[in-house]
């Protein structure tokens, strides 16, 4: 593909812009903004990506799912803000995760150390746990405003915060990691996932694609749960003050 051919994609654009103009919805800016900051990012990263790959050195790696988790946390802790120390539990959460994945696939010889593998699966897998984490910061606050006369009530009986949010705890993971299982309920039936139908595109041999996206697919699902029961357990703790009371910013 030229950046002529690629210039005509902008067609794609242009209708919802014409669609959102007619109607009166007022997202042409935000379609504009949108589209200007993926052009601008994309090509950024690929030019990075590229000068990584050349230079096949593990520091640049290791610096690139760095800026990865960085750019997930600054953009997931906004869900959170009422959380305190949210920042440093999504780092956590997912330098775990990526720790975890890269050492099964690397340390079984699934997929070698080589930039062209750690860097694409890193931004699937921590992007994945961003998305799932604002799912579940956002169903979780919405749970605590939405039942704290329950919850103060269980504190009041003596109960301890960790019993008084158990529920509206459980329920928020469920509701986050949702998405990801029904998506591959029906994958292959519904949809084609976006890393097969490039690998295809690209001309690689259908089932090897297949046997890639299956591997992409387990990963997110691994990550789905661990995002959501770890961050889970790790800021319940921050919504109750010292002397076991929800603390006045969720009130």
């Amino acid at each position: 593909m030229t950046y002529f051919t690629l210039s005509l994609t902008l067609l794609f654009v242009l209708i919802p812009l014409i669609l959102a103009h007619v109607l009166k919805l007022n997202i042409e800016k935000d379609i504009i903004i949108a589209t200007s900051r993926s052009i601008v990012q994309l090509l950024l990263v690929g030019y990075l990506l590229q000068f990584i790959f050349d230079q096949n050195d593990p520091l640049f790696m290791i610096l690139m799912v760095g800026l990865i988790i960085f750019a997930a946390t600054h953009n997931a802790r906004k869900k959170g803000v009422n959380i305190k120390g949210i920042t440093w539990k999504l780092i956590l959460t997912y330098t775990t995760i990526e720790i975890l994945t890269q050492s099964i696939l690397i340390g079984l010889n699934i997929t070698p150390a080589t930039p062209q593998y750690v860097i694409p699966i890193s931004g699937m897998v921590v992007g994945n746990a961003m998305v799932l984490s604002i799912l579940f910061l956002n169903r979780l606050t919405d749970e605590v405003e939405d039942k704290q006369s329950q919850i103060e009530l269980i504190l009041s009986l003596g109960g301890s915060p960790k019993q008084a949010i158990h529920r509206q705890l459980i329920t928020s993971i469920k509701a986050s990691t949702v998405p990801t299982i029904e998506t591959q309920k029906t994958m292959g039936l519904v949809q084609l996932p976006g890393m097969m139908s490039g690998q295809i595109i690209a001309g690689a041999d259908p089932i090897q694609a297949v046997q890639f996206q299956l591997l992409i697919l387990f990963i997110l699902l691994t990550t789905a749960i661990i995002t959501s029961v770890m961050l889970g357990y790790l800021s319940y703790p921050a919504l109750f003050t010292e002397k076991m009371q929800l603390n006045d910013n969720l009130k």
